[in-house]
């Protein structure tokens, strides 16, 4: 059946529930004419007369009453069904899955949507630690979070953080057997630890820059790790040289158990940002928790 058909049953069995033209034209918010042209049409497909039109009322036919009785109570469940999804679309539940690196995730999503979760408790928060760059698309994730740099055309950002400036450091009782570095390629001559960002991507290249000077230095030493918790870790017991977030870093750097090297050439990144996908129509639930990270000066 046309769309055509289904409008105009609608408008049939409008007319027959008022028993009014003048009624049911108000309802549908079309003219008393229009209504009575869309009725006729109806009634000559079907080749019945549905209506008995007086000038007082107007009643069903035999032909109308049984149209109603088979019709119209398929019409109500397919509105009551309608009216379900327009409810659900409104709640705030659901999970939201959302892809992160474990620095934002420890920094910035856990701080922030443990409070939200408990207020909200028909909403589901899923967090994946993924060192690499997802398609959160062909993943069917709800988001990802990356820098603000690192995020693909097509995706719909909110920024979740100030800038995030890099620091290089290492531990005193490291940093004694060797002499500090004073340009990006003493690093090579030092112990320094990795970062994998998957299971099959290249060992990250450190970034640096100083002016208009942008360099990637390739390192090597003793350990690699795809996530940057370890890679602290691993500084602090001396086994070399790290490349960090400053953020984690200074407490550190604070207690005297690190050390910060290189400091002019540590660049300063786009902060963190929660993405999805534009072509997509964000659930309220993850409304919510981009407006719950966003950040705010």
């Amino acid at each position: 059946m046309s769309g055509e058909s289904l409008r105009d049953i609608l408008a049939f069995l409008a007319v027959a529930r008022e028993r009014s033209f003048t009624r049911a034209a108000a309802q549908l918010g079309v003219s008393q004419s229009a209504l009575s042209h869309t009725i006729r049409a109806l009634e000559a497909r079907l080749g019945l007369r549905l209506l008995t039109r007086t000038t007082r009322s107007v009643s069903p036919t035999e032909a109308g009453e049984r149209l109603i009785q088979s019709v119209a109570p398929r019409f109500e469940v397919i509105a009551e069904e309608l009216e379900a999804f327009d409810k659900l679309r409104d709640k705030l539940a659901g999970t939201v899955r959302i892809t992160s690196s474990d620095f934002a995730a420890n920094t910035i999503l856990w701080p922030k949507l443990s409070k939200l979760q408990p207020k909200y408790p028909d909403i589901k928060i899923e967090i994946a630690i993924a060192p690499g760059l997802t398609d959160i698309v062909a993943e069917c994730y709800d988001a990802g979070v990356r820098f603000g740099d690192q995020i693909a055309k097509g995706m719909t950002a909110v920024r979740i953080s100030p800038d995030i400036r890099m620091a290089i450091v290492g531990a005193p009782a490291y940093l004694e057997k060797r002499p500090s570095p004073k340009v990006p390629s003493d690093l090579t001559r030092h112990d320094c630890i990795n970062m994998r960002f998957s299971i099959r991507g290249g060992v990250y290249a450190w970034e640096l820059k100083k002016g208009k000077s942008n360099l990637q230095v390739r390192v090597d030493g003793p350990w690699t790790f795809n996530c940057i918790y370890q890679v602290v870790d691993a500084a602090l017991a001396g086994f070399g040289l790290a490349y960090v977030p400053e953020e984690l870093a200074l407490p550190h750097i604070a207690s005297g158990r690190l050390q910060p090297v290189l400091k002019d050439w540590c660049p300063t990144f786009p902060g963190v940002h929660i993405f999805y996908a534009s072509r997509r129509q964000p659930s309220p639930a993850l409304s919510l928790v981009v407006e719950t990270l966003r950040y705010r000066r």
